[in-house]
C-alpha cells in the first residue's frame, strides 16, 4: 500500500466519523431568521452572544425543591412597598399598588385580593370570562403541552359576576396566594398538591368547588361538558366570606413602580410571541395607537403535517372586550420537580423565588430585567440590571412565565420566546 493511499484513507476515515452538522429549526414559522440575525439562547444558555445579561454573575437557584428560603440570596432588600390606607381619610388620592392606577372607591381595598384560576385549555374553553377585570394575570405551564391563567382580581371584584370556567390547582398558586395576600378559587387539585395546599398555615384561604352557593361557585351558560363549564361569581365572595367566617380583613400589599413617562431604550417590539407548545401558543400585537398590547391565540395545533400557525385575538365573553395588557412581562423561572418520582407525570413546581431574569414589554420597547423577590409575602419587584426599579405603564400587567432553559429568538422589532421543559 503507498503512502499517499495510506494517508488518504486515513482522511476519509475522519471525516465520515465527524459529527453530523445540527438540525434547522422546523420551517416555516411566522418568525422566520435572517441570517444576519442568529437566534439566541435564554441569558442562562448563551455563551457567545450580545446578551444584556452575559456581563452580570447570575447563579440560579439549585434544581430542588425548597418552599421557602430562611435566607435569601440578595444582599440587601432592594423592594420599595407602596403602602395602601385602608380608607381614604386624609383626602389624599390612592393608588392601587397592582395597577397604579387612581382609586376611585376605596372600598375593595377593605378586603382580600382574590387569585382565581381559569382554564386556557381544551381550545372550547376559549373565549374565557374575567381575564379584562383582572389587575393581574400570570400565564404558565402546566403539563403536556397546555397553560393556565391565574387572575388577581381587586379593583374589579364587584364588578366580575363570571370568572372562568375554574381549572384545578397547582404548586405554583401558592406562591401567589403569599404574594398577594389573596385567596385561591379553584376546581380541585392533584391529590399530592390539594395535600400540600391543607397543610400550609394559610390553608383556609385555598378555597375549591363545593357543594351550595357559598362559595360562589356556579355552572356557566355554555353547552359543553360540566367539567370545563364551573365559573365563579366574585361579587358574591364577600358576603360569603363574613357568613362563614373566612378572614378577609384590609391588607398592606406592597406593589411595584408606576409612571406614565416611557423609560429609554434601544430595543424596540412590535410583537410578543410566546411559544409553550405545539398545543398552545400566543402573541401580543403592540398598538402605538392605544399604548397597549393585544393577545392573539391560537387556533390549529401544530401535529401532523401542520407546519403554519394560525391566530385569532382572544376577548372575554363577559365583558366582550378583546383581552389586552399595558404591560407584558416574561419571566424566567426554574420549573423544577418536588420529588423525582413526579417528573413522569410532569408535576412541575415553577420557583418563583429569591430572583432571576425577565424581560418588561411596555411602550413599545423591551427592557432586560431581573425580578426579585425578597419577602415571601410580597409580590415580585422588576428592576433595571443595575438594580434600579423599572416602572411599569399604569394599567394591567400579564406576567408570561417562563421556564430557565427555555428559548429566546429576536428577529429585529419581533421577539419569541419558545418554553422548554427541564
Amino acid at each position: 500500500m503507498s503512502r499517499a493511499f495510506y494517508w488518504l484513507l486515513m482522511i476519509l476515515w475522519i471525516i465520515s466519523c465527524a459529527p453530523n452538522p445540527p438540525a434547522s429549526l422546523s420551517d416555516p414559522t411566522p418568525v422566520s431568521v435572517s441570517s444576519n440575525n442568529i437566534p439566541t439562547p435564554t441569558p442562562f444558555q448563551a455563551q457567545n452572544s450580545p446578551d444584556p445579561y452575559l456581563n452580570l454573575v447570575t447563579p440560579q437557584p439549585a434544581p430542588t425543591f425548597t418552599p421557602y428560603p430562611t435566607k435569601y440570596i440578595l444582599p440587601q432588600d432592594i423592594s420599595a412597598p407602596v403602602e395602601v390606607a385602608p380608607s381614604d381619610t386624609s383626602g389624599l388620592l390612592i393608588y392601587n399598588p397592582l395597577t397604579g392606577l387612581p382609586v376611585e372607591d376605596p372600598a375593595f381595598l377593605q378586603r382580600r385580593p382574590l387569585a382565581i384560576k381559569i382554564g386556557n385549555s381544551p381550545d372550547y374553553v376559549r373565549p374565557q370570562s374575567g381575564l379584562t377585570l383582572a389587575d393581574v394575570v400570570y400565564e404558565y405551564y402546566i403539563e403536556w403541552g397546555d397553560t393556565r391563567f391565574v387572575g388577581i382580581f381587586w379593583s374589579n371584584s364587584d364588578k366580575a359576576e363570571r370568572v372562568g370556567p375554574n381549572r384545578s390547582g397547582r404548586y405554583f398558586d401558592e406562591h401567589l396566594v403569599r404574594m398577594y395576600h389573596s385567596f385561591l378559587f379553584f376546581k380541585g387539585a392533584d391529590p399530592r398538591e390539594l395535600d400540600h395546599f391543607n397543610e400550609l398555615e394559610i390553608s383556609e384561604r385555598f378555597v375549591t368547588v363545593g357543594f351550595g352557593t357559598c362559595p360562589p361557585y356556579f355552572t356557566g351558560p355554555y353547552k359543553r361538558d360540566s367539567y370545563n363549564n364551573v365559573f365563579f361569581n366574585a361579587t358574591k365572595w364577600q358576603a360569603c366570606a363574613e357568613r362563614k367566617g373566612f378572614d378577609n380583613d384590609p391588607q398592606t400589599i406592597s406593589g411595584g413602580f408606576f409612571s406614565e413617562e416611557v423609560p429609554e431604550s434601544p430595543l424596540e417590539v412590535t410583537r410578543i410571541y410566546n411559544f409553550y407548545s405545539v398545543y398552545n401558543y400566543s402573541y401580543w400585537q403592540y398598538d402605538p395607537e392605544e399604548n397597549v398590547y393585544i393577545r392573539y391565540q391560537e387556533t390549529k395545533d401544530l401535529v401532523g403535517f401542520r407546519k403554519v400557525e394560525v391566530y385569532e385575538p382572544l376577548y372575554d365573553d363577559y365583558t366582550r372586550e378583546v383581552v389586552t395588557a399595558d404591560n407584558v412581562v416574561v419571566l424566567f423561572v426554574p420549573y423544577i420537580f418536588t420529588n423525582q418520582n413526579q417528573a413522569e407525570d410532569e408535576v412541575y413546581n415553577p420557583s418563583l423565588i429569591d430572583y432571576g431574569n425577565a424581560y418588561v414589554f411596555r411602550d413599545g420597547i423591551a427592557i432586560p430585567a431581573r425580578w426579585n423577590r425578597t419577602s415571601i409575602d410580597q409580590p415580585i419587584l422588576l428592576t433595571h440590571l443595575d438594580g434600579t426599579p423599572i416602572y411599569l405603564r399604569p394599567g394591567q400587567t400579564f406576567y408570561q412565565v417562563m421556564g430557565v432553559t427555555s428559548n429566546q429568538i429576536q428577529n429585529g422589532t419581533e421577539w419569541r420566546f419558545e418554553f422548554q421543559t427541564p
